[in-house]
């Protein structure tokens, strides 16, 4: 079966966004608001089980700061974090901060010269994946994508295979025609789920997951590249 389509994760596959991106940004943002909260890497990492950004600002203050969770105006300070983060991010991209990762960017770019279709089945906000794909690509890199699915518009996130469900529905395609590209178990386990053979690029805060029932897992410095993702998906639809 040829591969018709591939499908990238964000945050993490494409780009290392929560270590370039979010986690500065939201560590601006709470200085801006005079809150005494900073995440460092490490511990940046054990938040991306919650899986958004305002999910982790409510996790921290339970657990960390409870005296902050306890303001009158928690929920409108907790409201502002957020959206002085997402302006602090959206200036990274501006940048040029937040690069994608090395043969990211040829991959895409090999795939639309061949008529591989592309995907996006990502939790990110989509105005954030836009502006990745914009500021690396160019400004209109983001129509280059026939089907773009963030955690908006579902109601269920990864682990929770509905984010590529709804990319196989507006791609029109079936699952074994397609080959997702994630980080994370979570996505590992999205993908699966929804029937998609799937490639794992390792990532700072994933290396240490449990990756079985990946087609393939692949170090950082290890590239891809179309003709060895065309080979890992031919092997999926034998086996």
């Amino acid at each position: 079966m040829a591969l018709r389509a591939l499908i990238f994760d964000i945050d993490g596959t494409l780009a290392h966004t929560e270590r370039d991106g979010h986690r500065p940004a939201f560590n601006a943002a709470f200085a801006e608001l005079g809150l005494s909260w900073h995440w460092d890497e490490a511990f940046y990492g054990t938040l991306l089980v919650q899986g958004s950004g305002r999910e982790r600002l409510q996790f921290y203050a339970e657990y960390f700061d409870p005296a902050t969770r306890a303001r009158p105006d928690f929920d409108e300070l907790m409201q502002r974090a957020h959206e002085i983060k997402t302006r602090n991010y959206q200036r990274l991209l501006a940048a040029g901060a937040i690069p994608l990762r090395a043969d990211v960017g040829h991959l895409i770019c090999d795939a639309r010269t061949e008529g591989v279709r592309l995907g996006i089945a990502s939790s990110s906000r989509q105005e954030n994946v836009a502006s990745l794909l914009r500021a690396n690509l160019g400004p209109n890199a983001d129509a280059w994508f026939d089907a773009i699915v963030t955690g908006e518009s579902v109601q269920a996130r990864k682990p929770s295979p509905d984010i590529y469900r709804k990319v196989l529905e507006r791609l029109d395609l079936p699952p074994r025609d397609c080959l997702a590209v994630e980080d994370s178990a979570y996505g590992l386990a999205a993908s699966l789920a929804a029937g998609i053979p799937t490639v794992i690029t390792l990532s700072d805060y994933t290396r240490e997951e449990d990756f079985e029932g990946a087609r393939m897992v692949l170090h950082e410095t290890e590239p891809l590249r179309l003709e060895t993702l065309r080979l890992w998906h031919a092997t999926a639809s034998t086996s």
